[in-house]
């Protein structure tokens, strides 16, 4: 086993909770079949007792203690491609990624990544999350455009991921979404996880699942679409996508959480990362960051106002 485990303390929302399914929650990086490859290897301990059993129940206060092995020798190869840099000095790095690029390799996808381009870009990056996703603190989806940040060292990837847990980051997206709003502006504070129905998609739920907030504010009104502005206090797996289609303002053009009915050809969410802003690592100082919307918001726009 390595030598340094990943603590987790497991909360009231946790109680009697399988081992597992308690691990997969508060561990957002880790699937809740590799997490059971994990114990079935005598690789984590509960309360200093090395479990084995996956359907062990756990309580509000105990500590589990999860001991990664040494990641995969997996040949990640530097590609050459475009990176829009926003920012850059000796410990982060900050970029524009663009709609349609992964951020990290995985199964049956270890080309044409943000990784692989950074890994060109960029001789030395933090080690932290293995040989997989170096220097990746956060991630956005696929089909999300916008600002990234990059740890370039383990005390900067430490310092943004600490950032990240305390919700101290600035993170606002802009998004066009199905409907009118009442209000001007407002929170969704509803709890997300893995959709009980399909394993595909998050939702709202109080079955394994975590606290998320997100803060929004309408920009402007078209009618049967509005655009607005969604700030994240918290950070989970297509958490501006469910908490929308939640309070039934799904985003324009999301296949998994919208209707199937296409506007403008649009066939991806219309959601961009649009300002990104943070404490640096070495410096101590608040910088911030904005990036321009990408086209397809433009194409809407355009559509909306000749409408």
């Amino acid at each position: 086993m390595a030598n340094e485990p990943y603590k987790v303390k497991f909360e009231r929302e946790q109680e009697g909770m399988r081992l597992d399914t308690a691990l997969s929650v508060m561990m957002d990086d880790l699937s809740r079949s590799y997490i059971q490859k994990l114990i079935s290897a005598g690789n984590i301990e509960l309360n200093g007792k090395r479990q084995t059993i996956k359907k062990i129940g756990v309580h509000a206060g105990d500590e589990a203690h999860v001991f990664l092995p040494e990641p995969e020798i997996l040949e990640v190869r530097p590609e050459k491609i475009y990176l829009d840099i926003v920012y850059e000095d000796q410990d982060v790095l900050v970029v524009n990624k663009p709609k349609g690029m992964v951020v990290h390799p995985a199964a049956g996808n270890y080309s044409g990544t943000l990784v692989n381009a950074i890994l060109y870009h960029c001789k030395d990056l933090s080690s932290i999350n293995g040989v997989i996703r170096p220097g990746i603190v956060h991630r956005i989806d696929k089909d999300t455009s916008g600002l990234l940040m990059v740890a370039k060292n383990d005390h900067a990837h430490a310092s943004l991921a600490q950032q990240l847990k305390e919700h101290s980051i600035t993170r606002v997206y802009h998004a066009v979404v199905y409907n009118n709003f009442k209000e001007d502006e407002g929170t969704v504070d509803a709890p997300i996880g893995r959709d009980p129905a399909n394993r595909l998609k998050m939702a709202v739920t109080r079955i394994s699942s975590r606290d998320a907030v997100t803060h929004y504010k309408v920009l402007e009104r078209y009618g049967d679409f509005t655009y607005i502005e969604a700030r994240l206090e918290t950070g989970r797996t297509h958490q501006i996508r469910v908490h929308m289609a939640y309070i039934s303002h799904p985003l324009l053009g999301d296949p998994l959480y919208g209707p199937a009915k296409k506007i403008l050809g649009i066939e991806t969410q219309v959601l961009h990362a649009k300002t990104l802003g943070f404490i640096h690592p070495s410096t101590g100082e608040y910088i911030e960051f904005d990036s321009p919307l990408p086209e397809h918001f433009d194409k809407f726009f355009k559509w909306a106002r000749a409408r």
